[in-house]
């Protein structure tokens, strides 16, 4: 294993159909999927040489907190659905190399039970605001006694993005008992032990707490009437006054929302666009990250996701003004290979690419890594 490639079509064998699509799909034509990635593919690096570059470090802090490199684990939904456990084996990952793990809402193993295995090591927890008040409370309040060190708010889903794959496979947790999917399950075989030996196989975080939540058919009619195409800013204020510590909002693309977020009190935004899967059309996150760290400057953290798959792309994110920076697919595509083991190898591609790259572009400290590491387009070009 390589790079995240090499995982990834590892993942595609090993993981149910309906599951692995999840992942690695989009929204609508795909078009903003791509563009995520074709986006940092264009932007040209600067080679710099003869200069010492014999001691080097990639690792620097987000939101105070040191960290291994610039890269934390993003909150993905249905992470438990790639592998058994999987946000148990993901956090444990995230812990031992020394990046931040975020859990999802929609996560399928319970807040209480990723949180027995992050220890004191950075664990945040992400929060999609639902038309239930009480039950968002009720997390929040979860979410500190887990000792969720900050609360990231995604800000992008008050209503679903068609995603058209998942229409096609019937996406459900656990996968219907149709022709199709048995006949998808019985070339899964390593999937399905592992399944059969987790009793983690719902929504955590949901079922169970929730009143009258108790088996699959109440918990999609409850999920599908949850979200909140209501929110506004004024929730953000609220959830920032109940949450009362750091504070990331995630899904930012234009540089007045960004504002926004510096007002709202936030310690921190993640230039983000849903990884393609919402607004499709919408611009690559890298493209968008300039224009949103210039307009906020030095009042807030600015991190970013969506096409993150490789070293290269994180020095390339910094380049142009991110902090740091989130993973989604890269991390899933290992997870889904080879467990906790996958998820490690991920994190150790990516942060040599890091190094390499740096050291190539002359710089001996990721945090000295700015624009200067990137060539200006051709006359007449665009570099992104």
């Amino acid at each position: 294993m390589t790079c995240v490639e090499d995982l990834r079509r590892v993942a595609r064998a090993r993981v149910p159909r309906m599951f692995y699509e999840y992942v690695d799909s989009g929204s609508w034509s795909e078009s903003t999927y791509r563009a995520n990635e074709r986006d940092f593919q264009q932007l040209l690096l600067r080679q710099s040489v003869a200069r010492d570059i014999s001691r080097r470090t990639v690792a620097t802090t987000m939101l105070g907190q040191p960290v291994a490199m610039p890269v934390a684990l993003a909150p993905t939904g249905l992470t438990g659905m790639q592998h058994a456990d999987g946000e148990i084996l993901a956090a444990r990952a995230a812990r031992d190399f020394g990046v931040p793990f975020t859990l999802s809402t929609m996560s399928i193993c319970a807040l209480e039970d990723v949180a027995a295995h992050t220890g004191r090591h950075p664990f945040w927890f992400q929060l999609y605001v639902m038309r239930d008040r009480a039950f968002i409370e009720s997390l929040i309040e979860r979410a500190k006694a887990a000792n969720c060190s900050a609360l990231q708010l995604t800000l992008d889903l008050p209503v679903m993005g068609q995603r058209h794959a998942d229409i096609r496979n019937g996406l459900s947790v656990p996968p219907r008992p149709t022709l199709r999917n048995l006949l998808d399950l019985a070339l899964r075989t390593r999937w399905c032990l592992g399944m059969l030996g987790t009793r983690r196989r719902s929504f955590g975080n949901i079922v169970g707490h929730v009143k009258g939540v108790d088996d699959m058919a109440s918990l999609a009619a409850w999920t599908n009437a949850q979200f909140d195409p209501s929110l506004s800013w004024a929730d953000v204020e609220w959830i920032k006054r109940r949450w009362g510590g750091p504070l990331v909002l995630k899904g930012i693309l234009d540089a007045e929302d960004a504002r926004r977020a510096v007002d709202c009190g936030a310690d921190a935004l993640v230039v983000s666009n849903h990884g393609g899967r919402q607004l499709d059309g919408a611009p690559s996150a890298i493209r968008a990250l300039p224009a949103v760290a210039q307009a906020v400057g030095r009042g807030i953290e600015v991190w970013m996701d969506s096409g993150v798959r490789s070293g290269q792309d994180v020095l390339k994110a910094r380049a142009l003004g991110a902090r740091g920076t989130m993973i989604g697919r890269a991390f899933l595509y290992g997870l889904g290979a080879f467990g906790e083991a996958g998820v490690t190898r991920v994190l150790q591609i990516i942060q040599r690419e890091l190094d390499l790259t740096m050291a190539f572009c002359g710089r001996t400290h990721i945090d000295d890594v700015d624009a200067s590491v990137l060539l200006a387009p051709p006359a007449g070009g665009a570099a992104n």
